[in-house]
């Protein structure tokens, strides 16, 4: 499964409709400069790389995004307050823990900022 829509990049690559994590999304927040473009990126992969998470979502509406030259990144909304990750996650693990697992590996990335997890679904992994 990935999370790009058809017809767009591949999850992570950086490119137009990729879906690698977000760091300010539009809405007062704005693009994300480059090392803000960075530290969405780094927020991505190690949300992907936690047990029970399959990948990134943008949500029912797409509305968890960043916005960076090129395209939009989807999964992950990061301003000086918070940082918002939405995941496809398994059944395998108990939700809570999932999202107690991401909060505390994205808890170095984050700083002081909370960190809110949304499960916009759940899926078998193949």
């Amino acid at each position: 499964m990935t999370d790009a829509p058809p017809g767009s990049a591949a999850p992570g690559s950086g490119r137009p409709g990729s879906s690698a994590g977000s760091a300010a999304q539009a809405g007062g927040r704005g693009a994300a400069g480059a090392g803000a473009e960075a530290e969405v990126y780094a927020i991505a992969e190690r949300a992907r790389q936690c047990p029970g998470v399959v990948g990134l979502s943008g949500g029912l509406f797409g509305t968890v995004a960043t916005y960076l030259p090129g395209g939009r990144l989807m999964g992950v909304s990061a301003n000086d307050r918070t940082v918002e990750i939405s995941i496809v996650a398994t059944p395998d693990r108990p939700l809570p823990e999932t999202a107690a697992e991401l909060r505390r590996v994205l808890a170095g990335l984050a700083g002081e900022r909370k960190v809110n997890v949304r499960i916009a679904d759940i899926v078998e992994e193949v």
